[in-house]
């Protein structure tokens, strides 16, 4: 095939290869590292004898991505604090953003409450997890990528499915999550305790990742903990209310209702939050430089 034809081609597949690489990952910019990856073995390779490409490139995403994932277990040992993905951004309402970078945006849109669980899976687990359950790939195509027989894949995902289960059931209403988002700002801001507990789950969960550098050397500011309770949460809120809060604005954070937190044009955090039952279950705020957006604008 043409090299320019072949990048037409390897153009159709890309977004659902992010995708995938994105839920195996829970970062876009190593997802990116990831797709690249697949399309420098393409260009090296005879394109002439292979007869699925979506299905070749899928495989060959999913297996640098699981080498990917395997040498991040090894390092996250060592991570202080709360490790939480790199969120995917996008302000509220923002028709400047190109309709080829919101394509991406959407292919990426799986919501932190969901990652994070993702991210307490064995690395076999979450690949046939992600790519039989959310891209419907055969047993018997993935087998081979995890070294296992189909029926031993078919166990990986099956237990990879339980503990999925216990990630929260997220409402879909877009507005409605916006309006809960917004209720929970105002009574932050205002110092407010009842009215943040009145939208906070009783058992909702914080969790805060400020880039925990390696054992030993913690980064300024870490966070080692995870505030789980509806009256902790709204103490939390309210001390950082007056500071920090009142520098967040309402944004899309992997396609559900979240927050941007920035000074003078900056940003430095980002919080996905997880409505559940028209309440707030969790909120996972990133502070880590190294995740956010526009670090460079």
């Amino acid at each position: 095939m043409h090299h320019d034809q072949l990048a037409d081609e390897f153009q159709a597949h890309r977004a659902r290869l992010r995708a995938v690489a994105y839920r195996m990952l829970g970062s876009p910019s190593e997802a990116e590292d990831a797709v690249q990856e697949a399309w420098l073995r393409l260009s090296r390779s005879d394109d002439e004898a292979i007869d699925n490409l979506g299905g070749w490139l899928t495989t060959v995403v999913a297996r640098v991505a699981l080498d990917m994932l395997r040498a991040r277990t090894a390092r996250r040992e060592e991570y202080v604090g709360s490790w939480l993905p790199e969120p995917v951004v996008e302000a509220v309402d923002d028709a400047s953003t190109p309709e080829p970078e919101r394509e991406v945006l959407m292919a990426d849109a799986v919501g932190l409450a969901l990652l994070v669980v993702l991210d307490t899976l064995a690395p076999k687990e979450r690949l046939a997890f992600v790519l039989h359950d959310m891209f419907g790939m055969p047993f018997s195509e993935i087998a081979p990528i995890v070294d296992r027989t189909p029926d031993a894949t078919r166990q990986l995902a099956s237990r990879a499915r339980r503990r999925v289960r216990g990630a929260p059931a997220v409402d879909a209403d877009l507005p409605r999550q916006r309006e809960l988002v917004d209720a929970f700002l105002a009574a932050a801001r205002e110092g407010d305790f009842d009215a943040l507990v009145a939208v906070l789950d009783p058992d909702v969960v914080f969790r805060h990742d400020a880039g925990g550098g390696v054992a030993g050397r913690p980064r300024h500011g870490a966070s080692t903990d995870t505030v789980v309770g509806a009256e902790r949460v709204a103490r939390n809120a309210v001390a950082n209310g007056k500071l920090f809060l009142r520098l967040a604005h309402p944004a899309t954070v992997n396609g559900g209702a979240g927050l941007i937190i920035a000074r003078e044009g900056r940003t430095i955090g980002v919080a996905g939050i997880t409505i559940a039952g028209d309440k707030i279950v969790e909120i996972d705020l990133v502070t880590d430089p190294d995740k956010l957006p526009n670090q460079d604008a």
